[in-house]
């Protein structure tokens, strides 16, 4: 199946594979920037001549949220798939406010009530193929599977909730066209993660966090990408409710973090 996709979040990192890759299986794909934070110019220079267009999204704000999902149905008469993507973590929340006292607030808001509300407003349009549609949902292993020492509570709350949110939909549409997953990441090679964590580390410490993961290595976005495809495409059915743990193992191993910081 192809059709219309929405990727929440597309301007870099796991968003941006996923667009990547659902360009390149054939789909139409509506993905989003945050206005005053992404400049637009960059992405419409790097999507222009493809089957992609450019919504300026804010996840704190229903009138924002509105606008870009009437905008992606009027352009492209419908919505297939939501990819809820976008999200901040316990580093890039601070372009978001500048009061840390503010940041668990902004942190839950973005990442659990706006996809919340994004899925809300997706159920609400129309699909333009009549195939079942999807919903992806992005969480975490942290919080959507497992608890780590040192995370952030906020972070693991919102993520938590996320993974809530998936099954509590899917169980209200199991006899609906929808299908709904959630796609759980382990540590993944994005700005999000270096920032929030490697940065953090001096380079000897960095090399030896990343050779205890499991593989020995970080997840690529790439990696996310392809299973976010499928999980948009017709033979993802059959996993409808699924809170998939993509970590590498991290999920069933958690205490890995702990161990490779000594």
């Amino acid at each position: 199946m192809t059709g219309i996709a929405l990727v929440t979040g597309g301007a870099r990192g796991i968003g941006r594979a996923i667009v990547d890759r659902l360009l390149q299986d054939g789909w139409t794909v509506a993905l989003t920037h945050v206005p005053g934070i992404e400049p637009p110019e960059p992405l419409e220079a790097a999507f222009a001549g493809q089957s992609a267009t450019l919504h300026p999204l804010d996840l704190r704000s229903s009138a924002s949220m509105a606008a870009c999902v009437a905008d992606v149905a009027a352009r492209h008469g419908g919505i297939d798939a939501l990819v809820n993507n976008a999200a901040v973590g316990t580093a890039t929340v601070a372009a978001f406010t500048e009061d840390e006292d503010q940041r668990d607030g902004v942190m839950l808001a973005i990442n659990a009530t706006g996809t919340l509300s994004m899925c809300r407003r997706f159920l609400a349009a129309q699909g333009t193929t009549g195939a079942a549609r999807k919903i992806v949902n992005l969480s975490s292993v942290g919080g959507g599977i497992a608890a780590f020492p040192g995370f952030s509570l906020a972070d693991g709350m919102s993520k938590s909730a996320v993974a809530h949110l998936t099954r509590q939909l899917a169980a209200e549409l199991v006899h609906q066209p929808v299908d709904v997953f959630a796609i759980c990441p382990g540590a993944t090679d994005t700005e999000m993660f270096r920032q929030s964590t490697l940065n953090q580390m001096a380079p000897e410490d960095r090399a030896r966090f990343v050779a205890g993961l499991p593989k020995g290595r970080l997840i690529q976005p790439a990696e996310i990408a392809t299973l976010a495809a499928f999980l948009c495409s017709p033979a993802s059915t059959v996993l409808h409710g699924a809170v998939i743990d993509a970590s590498m193992g991290l999920g069933v191993r958690p205490g890995l973090i702990s161990e490779t910081r000594h």
